[in-house]
C-alpha cells in the first residue's frame, strides 16, 4: 500500500475516533495531494508516488513552521498551538532527519574528498547526498560553521 492511499485510509480512521484536529489535517494533506495530481496533468482519482507524496508533505510542514513563527511574533499563540498540532500530525508521515553531529561527519569526509572547495560547491555536494535524510537548515549551519 503507498503512502497515499495509507493517508486516505487514516482519514476515514479519524472520523471514527472523533479527532477533529487530525481529520482536518488528512483531509487537507489529501486536498493537497489531489492539487499535485492535477498540476501534473494526471487525473484527481490517481495515486502520487511515495516520493512525491513526501515533497507534498514537506511542503506543508515547511508552511505550517512558517505560520508557527508569524503567529508567534504576531503575539497569537492560540493560533500558533494549533498550528503546531497540524504540525505534528504531519511529521509522523516524515522518515526520521539525520542529526547534526552526523550531519558533520558527512560534511568533513565531503569535503576532504573534494578537497579545496567553496561553501557553494560544498552544499550542493552534500545536498545531492543528503537529499531526503537532513534538513537543510542543519546542513546549511554546519558547512557555515566549517568556513567561519
Amino acid at each position: 500500500m503507498s503512502l497515499h492511499e495509507e493517508i486516505k485510509g487514516q482519514i476515514k480512521e479519524a472520523m471514527m475516533a472523533k479527532d477533529a484536529v487530525r481529520l482536518t489535517t488528512l483531509r487537507g494533506l489529501v486536498s493537497a495531494f489531489t492539487n499535485e495530481l492535477v498540476a501534473t496533468q494526471r487525473k484527481p482519482q490517481d495515486f502520487l508516488t511515495d516520493e512525491e507524496v513526501l515533497a507534498v508533505i514537506k511542503r506543508n510542514v515547511k508552511q505550517r513552521k512558517d505560520s508557527i513563527q508569524q503567529f508567534t511574533d504576531g503575539g497569537r499563540a492560540d493560533l500558533a498551538v494549533s498550528e503546531q498540532a497540524e504540525l505534528s500530525i504531519l511529521e509522523k508521515f516524515l522518515p526520521q532527519m539525520m542529526s547534526r553531529d552526523e550531519i558533520k561527519r558527512l560534511v568533513e569526509a565531503k569535503k576532504a574528498e573534494l578537497g579545496e572547495v567553496n561553501q557553494g560547491l560544498l552544499m550542493k555536494a552534500i545536498m545531492t547526498d543528503l537529499k531526503g535524510k537532513a534538513d537543510g537548515a542543519d546542513v546549511k549551519a554546519v558547512v557555515d560553521g566549517l568556513f567561519t
